[in-house]
């Protein structure tokens, strides 16, 4: 009875593969139409897991594809800055980054150092980078050079590491105004309102001047031409 129905089954079998060879696309059904649901997710997982440290290995090397990135506004994100503050350090950024690629890297880190009278070993520069290198890439953005002086107003920084002598040498005012520092939740509110309106009067102040430029600059052409028609005339 046994080897009956072991012939049964062989034979079915073998039908089933006449079948799948005359109708393409059976064989792969009969494969799939088995497999569980949790063994796909378990594979979809599996996969997730190592597209990350493939990521996180392309990274170490140096090898990471570009990312494109979230807008970044200082002036939002770094509100216990003043815009001026904000606009110093940009100035400051922005001459030291001699590649103009919208970074600074060790070399060019290592010149704003010996200019700040505080020459860095190869090793410290690369402590000072790793230290607000968020994304690895060992160089810095605007924005990890921001954090730098957000580090320094926390008191986050030691006083004798490369960073604290980069923010102390820099001749930005970097006292905390905002939320950073308050002793405690009603003084924090208080600088936090205080913070909000110093930089909307900066903002009416940036406006006002540009309009009494614009009213500069009509008068002056009104003026040439006024001097323009008396020569022609």
């Amino acid at each position: 009875m046994a080897s009956e129905e072991l012939a049964k089954k062989l034979q079915s079998r073998l039908v089933a593969s006449e079948e799948a060879e005359t109708k393409p696309g059976l064989e792969e059904n009969l494969a799939t139409a088995d497999v569980p649901e949790s063994a796909a997710a378990c594979g979809d997982t599996s996969s997730e897991l190592s597209a990350k440290l493939n990521r996180r290995l392309d990274i170490n090397d140096g090898n990471a594809p570009l990312r494109t990135s979230r807008v970044f506004n200082p002036y939002t994100e770094f509100k216990e800055f003043s815009r001026k503050q904000i606009k110093d350090m940009e100035v400051m950024f922005k001459r030291y980054d001699t590649g103009k690629d919208g970074f600074i890297d060790l070399m060019e880190l290592k010149l704003m150092m010996e200019k700040l009278g505080a020459p860095q070993t190869h090793l410290g520069l690369k402590n000072m980078i790793k230290e607000v290198d968020e994304d690895f890439d060992g160089k810095l953005s605007f924005r990890e050079f921001l954090l730098i002086f957000r580090r320094a107003a926390a008191g986050e920084l030691q006083e004798d590491s490369g960073l604290m002598a980069l923010a102390r040498l820099s001749e930005i005012d970097v006292a905390t105004e905002g939320v950073m520092g308050a002793k405690d939740f009603f003084e924090a509110k208080m600088q936090a309102l205080s913070v909000s309106s110093k930089f909307e009067a900066e903002i009416r102040e940036e406006k006002e001047e540009r309009k009494k430029q614009e009213v500069e600059k009509k008068e002056r052409q009104a003026a040439f031409k006024q001097l323009q028609s008396a020569f022609c005339s």
